[in-house]
């Protein structure tokens, strides 16, 4: 099933064109990020997050098991019901091993605009890292999907909503020190989603990850005046 999603990709020949938002993104609003989990436990977490209606799961490549973990969730979840993608992801060499795996969307903490261009050649939605205008700016018009606000709790609602003037079409994902007491407000201030960690995913039992994204689908879907 990997290898042919990355032949299929690889015969798009997008090169210059911009990959899509993933629909579960895009509507859903929210990506789960597991960091450094364990493959012989990321399934439960990954359940938890589907119960409690996440419909987006970032697994980071900054351990020795993340390839496994991703592959093995991209087994569970073939039917679809979960989108699976790759973060912290900082050169090439990572990106295709986490498309070989089966993710099928990357995330960066950084602007690298080889990396961006990689992706979009393959018709792989890259969201890269980026903390000011001229980052932002730069990781748009290298082709990246959505650009990722890093780190979004450093910068604040304020800076989304300043951005949306200037910026007004790149889709900005805040990421970094969100939680279910500031999503909403991040959505509010423009942004097209949220990426969450530690608050949703880490040292939690799957009864109290699943309550956790239950409280933040209800955060970031309810409508602000």
């Amino acid at each position: 099933m990997c290898s042919d999603f990355l032949s299929g990709v690889a015969d798009m020949h997008m090169k210059g064109s911009r990959p899509p938002i993933p629909q579960e993104i895009s509507a859903g609003r929210i990506i789960a990020i597991g960091r450094r989990l364990q493959p012989d436990s990321i399934v439960g977490v990954a359940q938890a997050l589907v119960e409690g209606g996440v419909r987006a799961f970032e697994v980071t490549m900054d351990s020795r098991d993340a390839a496994a973990a991703v592959t093995k969730l991209a087994q569970r979840y073939s039917d679809g019901s979960l989108l699976l993608g790759a973060g912290t992801v900082v050169d090439i060499t990572s990106a295709a091993a986490a498309l070989q795996a089966g993710a099928r969307f990357l995330v960066t903490p950084h602007t690298d605009l080889e990396l961006i261009d990689w992706a979009v050649a393959r018709g792989v939605p890259i969201f890269p890292g980026a903390f000011t205008p001229t980052e932002i700016l730069a990781a748009w018009r290298a082709g990246a999907s959505a650009v990722k606000l890093f780190p979004a709790s450093v910068a604040g609602p304020s800076f989304v909503r300043q951005m949306r003037g200037p910026f007004a079409e790149v889709p900005l994902i805040a990421t970094g020190g969100v939680t279910r007491e500031n999503a909403r407000a991040f959505i509010a201030a423009g942004a097209l989603g949220v990426g969450v960690g530690s608050w949703l995913t880490a040292n939690k039992t799957p009864a109290l990850i699943k309550e956790r994204a239950v409280e933040l689908v209800r955060a970031v879907q309810t409508k602000t005046r």
